[in-house]
């Protein structure tokens, strides 16, 4: 399923890989990373499990891989959220605007 996150005004960079994603992650900075653990060059756990020693904000795990085992180990390794495929596209919105605020809240002046 092919989502248009432009439309909803999201600027959007795709990665086809891992190594593509990590160097794309470490120059553009991205508010949020939506990662789909089945890539081609690595696991997207270890893509993660990378991420996580450096990049801060929230990272969205799409995966058709709906064990708890899978979705437990991509929370402990640092997933902000994990959502299973197929899934709706506004659900998918809805935790992006979750994640996006909860990292605002975190990272404000006022946060406890």
């Amino acid at each position: 399923m092919q989502i248009n996150l432009e439309s909803n005004q999201y600027k959007v960079i795709v990665a086809a890989t891992a190594k593509e994603g990590l160097m794309l992650a470490a120059s553009h900075q991205p508010d949020l990373i939506l990662l789909d653990l089945g890539l081609p060059d690595k696991s997207g756990q270890e893509l993660l499990t990378e991420l996580r020693q450096w990049f801060t904000r929230p990272i969205i795990i799409l995966s058709v891989l709906n064990s708890e085992s899978e979705i437990v180990k991509a929370l402990d390794n640092g997933a902000t959220d994990y959502l299973t495929k197929p899934f709706r596209t506004g659900e998918l919105l809805a935790r992006i605007r979750s994640a996006l605020r909860n990292n605002r809240d975190d990272n404000s002046d006022n946060a406890l």
